[in-house]
């Protein structure tokens, strides 16, 4: 297994961020700020992406959750939480369905149970023929528009534009293929942990029918959702979003 880059900052209890498709670490910017004064914030930048960027890229959404699962048990962490984006709540269902028991609570956030989602501000065969036909300095900045309902001219746009174009062609077509190929519906009942979904009501990536089929699935889990946010509630809103998380852990 490849080694990658992983922030590791803070004391306390881990708790693990898991980012989505053209991300990075650095799109936890005001999360990693806020929670590692009470928690061990860590951070992967997934093969291909961010600052793991000269690593291999993978088209399995089940390899990137091995990958994971073998970064913390080089770091020795047993147990943890777990809260993960977009691509990376799909990941993250997938390593709650590897070693559930590591996970204390799980956050599946702007994300669903399957990769082709019906809906989507466009299909996956669209977004993998416009980043061949544009490259991914234009695709890059069209699909971070989508993430905010500012557009360009949110805060943290920067981070997103930052991230998406660290990485290179082929991990971000690995990535369309790997969430794309992905279904995790039948599997939804095998989640047994304390989740909490959040979504935004103005997301074009994920419509609220993924976010209430997995509300609906998993058993022991509550939906919220932020009013005004698209894709990105951490960042059009991160004060709100640190908060009920932050409740939330503590429950």
């Amino acid at each position: 297994m490849q080694d990658i880059y992983v922030g590791d900052i803070g004391k306390g209890f881990p708790f693990v961020l898991v980012h989505g498709f053209l991300g990075s670490s650095q799109m936890w910017e005001p999360q990693i700020e806020y929670f590692k004064k009470n928690y061990r914030v860590i951070t992967p930048d997934l093969p291909g992406f961010g600052k793991s960027n000269k690593s291999e890229s993978y088209n399995s959404i089940t390899s990137m959750a091995q990958i994971i699962i073998e970064c913390l048990k080089k770091k020795k962490v047993e147990k943890f939480y777990l809260l993960g984006h977009s691509m990376g709540g799909m990941i993250v269902q997938e390593i709650v369905n590897i070693v559930g028991n590591q996970v204390s609570k799980l956050i599946c956030y702007g994300t669903g149970p399957i990769g082709e989602v019906p809906g989507r501000f466009e299909t996956m065969d669209q977004s993998k023929e416009k980043l061949q036909k544009e490259g991914l300095k234009i695709t890059s900045h069209r699909i971070a528009k989508t993430w905010f309902v500012r557009e360009e001219k949110a805060k943290y746009f920067y981070l997103c534009l930052d991230a998406g174009r660290s990485t290179n062609l082929e991990s971000a077509n690995n990535a369309l293929l790997a969430m794309q190929n992905w279904n995790g519906l039948k599997k939804l009942k095998n989640i047994k942990n304390q989740t909490l979904i959040i979504w935004g009501d103005q997301d074009k990536s994920y419509n609220f029918d993924q976010a209430d089929v997995l509300n609906q699935n998993i058993k022991n889990s509550e939906l919220k959702i932020f009013k005004g946010c698209s894709h990105n509630t951490h960042l059009e809103k991160p004060d709100e979003f640190n908060d009920y998380v932050e409740k939330f852990l503590q429950k």
